[in-house]
């Protein structure tokens, strides 16, 4: 296995059988956190510009360079990398001779015998760390020479003193002194010869390792205008690309992009250094570059050896045996990641024969769904990959960092969570767990929300205010994914919104950063029924970082209507476009029965049922603001003598049998939405009438009261607000949150009843009858005439089957129609997700998936 450039691992991939993608590769030197975050815009915005010719002279991109360094633009060339511009210069400067401070980058011999020149070497010390003496080097010197240096010295990572290059070059006017400076933006206060540079001296810049831009190719050389005249003339028209001009434009006033690197290579170099120094067969040598050169000191192996077995297991390293001045006992590698550092410790260790004492315990196996929106169908997918894994015997759980919703459960424990979760946590057979959910946000207004963490309220916060405490959030909701993981075999992940949003990503935990700490990989969903799916996928890849493309395992095509036969054009550009996959097309699952996560689609008017022939009740489900637990009358929805519909405005709403308020995050400002838009007038208006029942949950049950106080402005800047007036009942809002599950038994049909109660603060029911007679035998809720008009904080009464079907019959009779007498429809959705999961095994890879998890 022979190297000489990076480049060569193409060749010896192929020759071994394996993907170049597949292998780790610490044998080329670029830089270890990618490619900057705009390269992928820059490119894009520029591709219009690539069919036509290139600017032949890179004119803005010299000027650029030119007041970076202050100095004169005819004393700069740009050429397509580095490497092109040292082959250039042999044959533009006049030399007898070259000589070439070894070891050292093999090109410069090489540059030097393809003009015709004789190289001479001289060697630098391992007993010196490979230092450069300049006296010895003066001594070589008789005029006439090339001589080439690298610093940082690849490989030995050493610098050579600006300073002493200074004089020597002073009082060797008749030499011309090359110096390879392709790896000084990773040294912090670097000396570079660029400044106080004398007349004959060279000097040579990449921005191709520092910028991680191989493929691109980009460098420049500074020298006097003499040879940047003769270079030129020697050098081919168009040698530097429209796009590489276009990146090189960007990059040089990236600062900060340069600064963020050194402080990243400096801090894992150093940790590479004291890890590798501690095996007692290696010799490190203190580099300051983002690479270390080792010397092997057993017999055990080489490095020629040691590199061949390690392309085996997916890693190159650099065996040094060709370069002039070292031997194949030696090695170089480069500076990459913490966790890909450790890898390739362990692996050294592992073929000196080294025992590797136990470290922490691997990650659980895990799989994410993110979408590329919200509503896309990840939380369903989520909970059918769960039922898989169940039912293909895999202990399993579901995750999802953040959630932000207002529709929530409350657990055994007296817990809050997502309801998403909670529907997950089913179709695992689990008992719903905080953990799986552990930060919940419920907005109250449109820049707050309450922040609910591992189950317990912490307290209301604005955008920026929970911005700073994310970093405190971060570590608990690690812990609690960590604690979840341990339990299980396989963990499902849950994304939120879309991990392509710029705007939020420097903030994110519950999407890319959050696969990237349980080594998920990722599956992007896409929503084709709200149009543009391929333009999201194309769009989402383009606008996620290089680390965050890695994870993405492939796309699936969501809630598609037809033949999916004829999307493949469609898929073959998209793979092309992206190299990424669609695993699988979803069709369009028509009345899933399982609850929804969020209010996207019941705000949408989708849910709404078109008119039920035959006989069939009418209930009118008033849409608020700030709706939640709006899956309170998910049940309802599949009554098929039920018809339901979403009410925005008075207009709207004629003369219904029932009416539905639901609960509420903001109750307030919510009931006053009501009385200004004229829905609250209509409703006590229908009220009056006697012919509509209504019925308020929750925050809807306050608003039918007299009073609504909030003393303490838990939701709002005012004291108090005139209810509807509706029911005689009176709230009192405070900080304390009553989260509690609870069985009753309603009091008119006596028929068992069981939910949850979500609320602040308490309601005076005392003038009022009881609705229910609550386990402990207290009494919960309140109604008036005959319980036509009622309310109640259960969340969920209506998933009680038998209560379900007394209502509907209840509102049958009243306008002449049989009552049915039995239960319907059963609300149960374990059938559902065993229904869900079907179509999804019968449209998705699921073997491949396994793959991506390890478990086949």
């Amino acid at each position: 296995m022979k190297f000489r450039h990076g480049g060569d691992l193409w060749g010896i991939a192929k020759s071994a059988g394996m993907k170049r993608e597949d292998i780790i590769d610490f044998s080329a030197n670029v830089n270890p956190l990618g490619a900057p975050k705009w390269l992928r815009s820059v490119i894009s915005s520029n591709l219009s510009r690539i069919t036509d010719y290139p600017d032949p002279f890179c004119a803005p991109l010299i000027e650029k360079i030119a007041a970076k360094h202050n100095i004169s633009s005819d004393e700069i060339l740009i050429g397509n990398g580095s490497t092109e511009l040292l082959y250039l210069l042999p044959r533009a400067v006049k030399a007898d001779r070259a000589l070439v401070a070894v070891p050292a980058y093999v090109d410069y011999e090489q540059a030097a015998e393809s003009a015709k020149l004789p190289v001479e070497t001289i060697v630098m010390s391992s007993a010196s760390d490979f230092a450069l003496n300049i006296a010895t080097l003066s001594s070589r010197l008789r005029g006439g020479e090339l001589v080439f240096i690298g610093s940082p010295n690849n490989p030995t990572g050493s610098i050579c003193e600006a300073s002493a290059i200074r004089s020597l070059a002073d009082s060797c006017p008749g030499s011309t002194f090359i110096i390879d400076e392709a790896f000084a933006d990773f040294v912090d206060r670097f000396d570079s010869l660029i400044n106080n540079r004398p007349k004959n001296v060279v000097v040579l810049r990449s921005l191709t390792k520092i910028f991680a831009i191989p493929g691109l190719r980009l460098g420049y050389v500074i020298a006097d205008k003499e040879i940047i005249s003769t270079m030129k003339n020697l050098q081919p028209p168009w040698s530097v690309n429209t796009l590489a001009q276009a990146v090189g434009e960007r990059a040089i006033g990236d600062a900060d992009y340069i600064k963020e690197t050194r402080v990243y290579v400096d801090d894992k170099r150093n940790e590479l250094y004291k890890a590798l120094v501690s095996v007692a067969d290696l010799h490190v040598y203190q580099g300051a570059a983002n690479y270390l050169l080792v010397r092997i000191k057993t017999d055990k192996t080489d490095a020629v050896r040691l590199a061949g077995n390690l392309l085996k297991k997916g890693i190159a390293i650099r065996a040094c045996d060709n370069y002039d001045g070292l031997d194949n006992s030696y090695l170089r590698v480069a500076v990459r990641t913490g966790e890909e550092n450790e890898m390739l410790l362990k692996a050294i260790k592992a073929e000196l024969g080294i025992a590797i004492p136990p470290g922490k315990k691997s990650k659980t196996k895990a799989i994410m769904f993110q979408g590329t929106s919200s509503n896309a169908g990840k939380s369903v997918l989520t909970a059918a990959m769960c039922r898989i894994l169940l039912q293909d015997g895999y202990s399993v759980a579901p995750f999802k960092a953040q959630n932000m919703s207002l529709n929530s459960y409350v657990t055994k424990g007296g817990g809050e969570m997502g309801r998403a979760q909670v529907v997950q946590a089913k179709a695992c057979r689990l008992e719903p767990d905080v953990r799986m959910n552990p930060l919940l946000l419920k907005p109250s207004s449109d820049t707050g929300s309450q922040v609910i963490l591992n189950g317990k309220p912490v307290t209301n916060m604005s955008v920026k205010e929970y911005y700073r405490y994310k970093d405190q959030a971060v570590e608990k909701v690690r812990d609690a994914y960590d604690s979840l993981a341990a339990e299980h075999d396989i963990i499902v992940l849950e994304g939120a919104g879309s991990p392509a949003e710029i705007n939020l990503k420097q903030y994110d935990l519950v999407n890319m950063n959050m696969a990237r700490y349980a080594e998920a990989p990722v599956i992007l969903v896409g929503n084709i029924d709200l149009g543009g799916v391929f333009a999201a996928f194309v769009g989402t890849m383009e606008l996620l970082e290089e680390w965050e493309r890695k994870l993405v395992a492939g796309f699936i095509i969501n809630r598609f209507r037809g033949d999916a036969s004829l999307l493949g054009d469609a898929l073959d550009y998209t793979y092309s476009h992206t190299n990424k996959r669609v695993l699988g097309v979803l069709p369009f699952i028509r009345d899933l029965g399982l609850p929804e996560e969020d209010s996207v689609e019941f705000k949408s008017g989708n849910l709404d049922h078109a008119h039920k022939s035959g006989d069939a009740i009418e209930i009118a489900v008033i849409d608020l603001p700030h709706i939640s637990n709006f899956t309170d009358f998910d049940s309802l929805r599949l009554e098929p003598d039920v018809h339901i519909r979403t009410i925005r405005h008075q207009s709207e709403l004629d003369s219904p049998d029932a009416i539905i308020l639901p609960g509420s995050k903001n109750v307030i400002n919510d009931l006053r939405y009501l009385k200004d838009n004229g829905l609250a007038e209509k409703i006590f208006t229908l009220y009056k009438e006697g012919n509509t029942e209504i019925i308020g949950i929750c925050g809807g049950f306050q608003m039918l009261g007299d009073t609504i106080r909030d003393p303490q402005h838990i939701e709002s800047k005012v004291d108090e607000i005139t209810g509807m007036g509706i029911l005689p009942i009176s709230t009192t809002l405070a900080p304390e949150k009553t989260l509690a599950r609870f069985s009753a038994q309603h009091v008119d049909s006596e028929l068992d009843v069981h939910g949850y109660e979500i609320h602040h603060g308490e309601t005076d029911i005392k003038r009022a009858a009881p609705l229910l007679r609550r386990s402990d035998g207290k009494f919960t809720g309140a109604c008036q005439n005959n319980a036509r008009v009622w309310g109640t904080y259960m969340h969920g009464i209506f998933d009680s089957n038998r209560f379900r079907r007394w209502f509907i019959d209840r509102l049958l009779v009243k306008n002449g129609l049989p009552p049915v007498g039995k239960v319907m429809v059963k609300y149960e959705i374990d059938s559902a997700l065993d229904r869900l999961a079907n179509v999804v095994r019968e449209s998705l890879p699921i073997d491949e998936i396994y793959e991506m998890l390890g478990i086949k």
